[in-house]
């Protein structure tokens, strides 16, 4: 089956030389010039792999890498002129799998993309969730109802993404906390009940009576669309 590659890159001839290579090799290729058209693209096609520059006009890569991750687990190659220390790990802790130089060997970047491909584990991954009452899109990190945007502080939002990217699944008290807070806030669950009692008020048809956003006494949350 042919591969199907997303190039987000602001040069021009980055993006001409790489989609040439790609396309010599088997790939199907998109192209993209701007973050927010690499969202758009990666929500409609659904690539195999994405190649992502940083210095972007719009949504910078890292902010792409970050939409992407709300979603999606589809391997993502950063290539980039930014060498620093510091750029690769605010790149890895986005979410990037690999990271690449400018300039760069076209054959290492390939052998990248093959690695990356070959550590793929299929998913059934959907960036857009309606509900009977609101609709959740991960890519563009946004809750809509009835077409007006239902605002989240960045800690309710980080609540909704694990929920969601879990849905149907029982999420203990301990991950949640973890993954938001970080591991020494691992017994604050007066914080993490807060929370959730605040994001069901602005969710829930009635907060008293949760439908999407269940809690399993003493074990964690649940999150179903389904209702």
């Amino acid at each position: 089956m042919t591969s199907r590659v997303l190039v987000v890159d602001d040069e021009f001839l980055i993006r001409r030389t790489v989609e040439i290579n790609l396309r010599a090799r088997g790939f199907d290729v998109d192209l993209a010039e701007t973050g927010e058209e690499a969202l758009e693209l990666a929500a409609r096609h659904r690539p195999d792999v994405v190649v992502v520059d940083l210095g972007l006009p719009g949504n910078s890569g890292i902010e792409v890498i970050e939409g992407i991750r709300g979603w999606s687990r589809v391997p993502i190659v950063v290539l980039s002129v930014r060498d620093t220390e510091a750029d690769k790990v605010a790149a890895l802790d986005a979410g990037a799998d690999d990271y690449v130089t400018k300039p760069f060997g076209m054959d290492e970047l390939l052998a990248r993309l093959r690695a990356a491909l070959r550590r793929v584990i299929p998913a059934d991954e959907e960036p857009t969730i309606e509900t009977g009452d609101f609709t959740i899109d991960l890519a563009a990190k946004r809750i809509t109802r009835n077409g007006e945007e239902i605002r989240l502080t960045p800690t309710e939002w980080q609540l909704v993404e694990i929920l969601v990217r879990n849905r149907g699944k029982l999420v203990s008290q301990r991950q949640l906390l973890r993954e938001i807070w970080g591991a020494e806030y691992r017994d604050e669950t007066g914080n993490l009940r807060e929370y959730v009692a605040r994001l069901r008020r602005k969710l829930e048809p009635e907060h008293s009576r949760p439908r999407y956003v269940t809690t399993e006494a003493g074990l964690g949350y649940r999150f179903d669309a389904a209702q």
